[in-house]
């Protein structure tokens, strides 16, 4: 029997560490680190860590454009904090909330020399754990006795590069007939990652032939659209129009995935609201947090739909790269059926900014 954690099940505890505000030890081939996420970071441990070493504040080139940091490693900047710099100063470098009121952070010194691997893991970490992407990283000698000594996760960059751009087997874990308004009959299927992630789910309406183009959504978990009725997105909208026109023509498949805010979890997203109520659009919003545009992950999708059983689809969107993604996932899209509902005068600008930057079609 084998009882010692695999890579992805260490990925996962990493990430629940984070999380908690307990540092992970990180090794690669030019040393190793003690990192943790400013977010929730607390000053005591902020002291144990100087304790080791000099910290590196690690932020994405997106973060470091509107800090006018240098981004000398590309897709992100080391940054040098003052001496006397507190955690209050780590996280107004890391969270733009307070951007408008107190916009002169430094000028911050970034880092040139040496290699920025493990500062690239490191945020790939917090962002994958739904955290603002900004990690404080300490060097450290001994990387082995110092994780055995404090009860730390302990990762190597071998490891973990694969494991985070991978994507985790899907297993179904149940299905069960849910007679729903847009449909009475149907039925819904739980998927779970072999990593411990977030389930995903899929709402199959009456029996879809395998062997035909199934009518398929793939829609992004939306807590304030889908659940509370937002009127800053069309989401909720989407997902009810959907399921009724599967409803209407008596088959297809929406799959809910969890992966609220375009992939970078409720609390940025609504950080991003914030955001956009000082004058922001989303992409904009965004990127001052450190993230891409669209973060999400839409080969799940594909995975679960191959699951099911389909290898071809009419997909109901009105995004691009959703089509792009299926094909790429050997799904065929036959058809793009076009979803155009849910405009209102509080969401009239989000839709516009999703077609003039996001690459959306009207």
């Amino acid at each position: 029997m084998v009882l010692a954690l695999s890579i992805s099940e260490r990925l996962t505890r990493a990430r629940g560490d984070l999380r908690m505000g307990v540092p992970v030890v990180l090794c690669g081939p030019g040393g190793a680190a003690l990192i943790a996420a400013v977010e929730t970071l607390d000053a005591a441990r902020l002291a144990v860590l100087r304790g080791f070493g000099t910290p590196v504040l690690a932020i994405t080139a997106r973060r470091a454009e509107t800090l006018k940091a240098r981004a000398y490693d590309g897709d992100l900047a080391r940054i040098v904090p003052p001496l006397d710099a507190d955690l209050g100063w780590l996280r107004s470098v890391a969270d733009p909330a307070d951007d408008l009121r107190t916009p002169m952070k430094g000028p911050l010194q970034s880092i040139r020399d040496g290699t920025a691997d493990l500062a690239r893991a490191a945020l790939a970490l917090a962002k994958s754990a739904h955290l603002l992407p900004a990690a404080v990283l300490v060097p450290v000698e001994q990387a082995l006795s110092l994780a055995g000594a404090h009860g730390l996760t302990l990762l190597s960059l071998d490891e973990i590069a694969p494991a985070l751009s991978a994507m985790p087997p899907m297993d179904r874990v149940v299905s069960a007939r849910v007679p729903l308004m847009a449909a009475s009959a149907g039925r819904v299927h739980v998927f779970r990652p072999d990593d411990g992630g977030e389930e995903h789910y899929a709402i199959e309406i009456g029996r879809p032939d395998r062997s035909q183009p199934v009518l398929a959504r793939v829609h992004s978990a939306c807590f304030t659209g889908d659940v509370l009725g937002s009127l800053k997105c069309d989401c909720g909208p989407q997902l009810h129009a959907a399921l009724a026109q599967m409803g209407e023509e008596g088959a297809g498949v929406l799959l809910y995935l969890n992966q609220e805010g375009r992939g970078i979890g409720l609390a940025n997203k609504l950080r991003a609201y914030s955001l956009q109520d000082q004058g922001f659009d989303t992409v904009e919003a965004n990127h001052r947090l450190g993230f891409e545009d669209d973060e999400r992950d839409f080969r799940i999708g594909a995975e679960i739909l191959r699951k099911m059983g389909f290898s071809a689809v009419r997909l109901m969107t009105n995004n691009p790269r959703k089509l792009a993604m299926m094909e790429s996932c050997g799904v065929h899209v036959t058809e793009r059926v076009p979803l155009r509902v849910g405009q209102t005068a509080e969401n009239r600008a989000y839709l516009a900014t999703k077609v003039a930057k996001s690459g959306h079609l009207p």
